[in-house]
């Protein structure tokens, strides 16, 4: 059987970049590469795309890498080709290589928002995870938590500005809504990239600050009391979820040092110890947040318990960590899938709805 192309694509201008890279070794490291050939396509801080292999590959474990400006590596760009779906350099426009699928490990703005996902929907080029839409919704906190609220899905109390509106932001106003302490957070990031922890006036403005340094939209949430349990779902129509496990920080709150930088910044519990019931309230709240955001193919979903077992829904993440200590794949491997059979199955499903939408009319014929 011909191996089937594999585009990884990775880096990106998010914040989140240095994650990505992180992700992507270890996507390469456990593809089954007697069934996919692997085509690496980085995009540096700028947003130029090139050909990186080596860089990735020759990455120091021990760093969080990057992809700078000047790197080595041939320029190239997405086009729909009548010979297939083809990675064409741009200086001379000539074909590289035809690719089957591309798979995203691009975390945060410009990559997990749909913005990528539009570019390949429109190159008619398949690929791995939510599509345009579940991307958009799940990436915006605030509308992300709307849709929640209105499927009476229980999510912790928020307040939500845009950067125009930075001046009608009032502390004892916030404090009268969500009580005190608070979290401050880019709207539209991941990975705690400028989440601050409010515990009193002192912390406000530098918190307000910080969260709209990366984004135009910030967030401000509740602070809850309680366990951080995380699901992973797998699946298209007809979605599954993992065992949930439990994140124990040990900095005050799960920070991004805590979860790249400082190998000691959290323990992880997979399985979580939870009772019976709220193992099936957690996995059902998890299928029901993937599919009310239109969610396909992959997503991790971030909960909080509170007391006795009162579950929230914090967020949901449609390009989770997939390092192999990231909690997405080790929760599946926890439920019997292996690291590279769910690559594997990640790969099939977005192949799988390529093959579905490709039956849907694009144009009108009225009948004569």
């Amino acid at each position: 059987m011909k191996k089937k192309r594999v585009g990884i694509l990775f880096g990106g201008k998010s914040a989140e970049h240095e994650v990505s890279l992180q992700s992507a070794v270890n996507v390469v490291e456990a593809i089954d590469k007697e069934k996919y050939e692997v085509v690496l396509i980085g995009i540096d801080k700028t947003g130029q795309w090139s050909l990186n292999d080596a860089l990735l590959l020759e990455a120091d474990p021990s760093r969080l890498p990057a992809i700078t400006k000047g790197d080595t590596g041939d320029s190239v760009t997405l086009v729909q080709s009548g010979a297939g779906h083809q990675l064409v350099r741009i200086s001379d426009n000539q074909p590289l290589a035809p690719v089957d699928v591309i798979f995203p490990v691009l975390h945060g703005p410009f990559g997990e928002d749909g913005t990528v996902q539009g570019l390949l929907k429109l190159a008619d080029v398949p690929f791995v995870g939510a599509s345009v839409l579940g991307s958009a919704v799940a990436m915006d906190k605030d509308v992300m938590k709307r849709l929640f609220r209105d499927a009476g899905i229980p999510t912790p109390r928020f307040l939500a500005f845009e950067k125009f509106r930075a001046s009608e932001i009032d502390f004892d106003e916030v404090v009268k809504h969500l009580g005190i302490p608070f979290f401050v957070k880019p709207a539209n990031l991941g990975s705690s990239v400028g989440v601050s922890k409010v515990n009193d006036s002192g912390d406000f403005a530098g918190a307000i600050k910080e969260g709209f340094q990366y984004d135009s939209k910030i967030l401000i949430e509740a602070f809850i009391e309680g366990r951080e349990i995380e699901c992973s779902v797998l699946g298209n129509e007809h979605p599954v979820a993992s065992v949930p496990g439990e994140i124990v920080p040990q900095h005050e709150f799960y920070s991004y040092e805590a979860k790249y930088l400082d190998e000691h910044g959290a323990l992880l519990k997979i399985p979580a110890e939870l009772p019976e019931a709220v193992v099936r309230e957690v996995q059902d709240l998890a299928v029901r947040s993937f599919r009310v955001l239109c969610c396909e193919g992959m997503a991790r979903v971030d909960f909080f318990l509170r007391g006795e077992g009162e579950v929230l829904v914090n967020e949901i993440n449609t390009i989770p960590g997939f390092t192999r200590i990231s909690m997405y794949p080790k929760l599946w491997e926890a439920s019997g899938i292996s690291y590279t059979e769910l690559i594997d199955r990640l790969i099939r499903l977005a192949l799988e709805r390529f093959e579905r939408e490709q039956k849907l009319k694009t144009s009108y014929e009225p009948e004569s």
